[in-house]
């Protein structure tokens, strides 16, 4: 009897249209056989279909956690397509198997397209974390961050790229990272200035607490959604009064970095400004501040009483 994942891989390929999206359940938790019978089929769909299948599996991960495409997703770091490609880079964002880390460097390294080079800086991220925090072997952890270190030293690789590339080694807490991202912060390129703010936040090392609030009163919204972001990681008190105003902030996203950034730092002015807000006839603004109080609630208030009101009123 022909399984549900040959009918779907028949279908694919007689048909060469999108299958209904229940269908596609079938290509979670693949074993090696049925790997070989997809990479059969796989390289003669049309390239739009095969966009809209990997861009379909990406979705379908993000929204359901049981499901495990990641077969699909490695598949299609060899597809010819440069999009596909990027998608399944996105699509392994969670998968923590280090066997990864060769491939996404190979992306790094090898690919010619900017985006998928840029999507597995960005990937490459989380491996530096699990080696900071000595949750993987050191083989790997040192492979991803030689990668990255080449990448953001190479002067003539493109922006996007080397802006992920320092984003991810931002983890690293020593002088090589800290004077790469105090040349991005300098850089003439405004995108690189952005992800050198953003590092800074990442790295959680308050050197930088004079440039992040700087950057508060940036007329570039990037920026001040960064800075806002970064004084949150950083915790820093000092930025209370100024991330007050970035919460009546003509841009909405900013508004939410301020209020996030609120709640990660606590304390008794913290708690009335997002109490405020939590009163914002605005649903987005009052769901944020919400939210970042619900957060600091966590982080800095007394815990017993927050989950004595979390028993009592489930839905809060």
């Amino acid at each position: 009897m022909r399984s549900l994942l040959d009918i779907l891989l028949d279908e694919l390929r007689e048909k060469a249209e999108m299958p209904a999206q229940a269908s596609l359940y079938h290509l979670s938790s693949l074993g090696a056989e049925d790997v070989a019978r997809v990479r059969e089929v796989w390289p003669g769909l049309p390239v739009e279909l095969r966009r809209r299948l990997i861009t379909c599996l990406v979705e379908l991960a993000e929204a359901d956690f049981e499901v495990d495409f990641g077969a699909l997703f490695r598949l299609g770091l060899e597809d010819e397509d440069a999009q596909v490609r990027t998608a399944a880079v996105e699509g392994l964002w969670e998968d923590e198997d280090v066997r990864l880390v060769p491939l996404l460097v190979a992306r790094l390294r090898e690919d010619e397209a900017v985006a998928v080079r840029a999507a597995a800086a960005m990937s490459l991220g989380r491996f530096i974390l699990l080696g900071e925090l000595e949750k993987i072997r050191p083989g790997p952890h040192a492979m991803a961050y030689e990668a990255l270190l080449t990448t953001c030293q190479t002067v003539d690789e493109h922006v996007e790229v080397r802006r992920r590339a320092l984003e991810s080694l931002a983890y690293v807490d020593n002088e090589t990272v800290a004077g790469l991202i105090r040349q991005a912060y300098a850089a003439p390129e405004e995108k690189m200035r952005v992800s050198a703010v953003f590092a800074m936040g990442r790295s959680a090392d308050t050197r930088w607490a004079r440039q992040v609030q700087q950057e508060l009163f940036s007329p570039n919204p990037e920026l001040r959604y960064e800075a806002a972001r970064a004084c949150g990681e950083l915790q820093l008190s000092e930025a209370v009064r100024d991330l007050e105003e970035l919460a009546d902030d003509a841009d909405h996203e900013v508004q939410e970095a301020a209020l996030w950034a609120l709640g990660q730092i606590g304390g008794d002015k913290a708690r009335e400004i997002l109490e405020y807000y939590c009163l914002a006839e605005d649903e987005a603004t009052r769901s944020a501040a919400e939210a970042a109080l619900d957060e600091l609630e966590f982080l800095h208030g007394d815990l017993s009483e927050f989950f004595t009101r979390l028993i009592r009123e489930p839905d809060w």
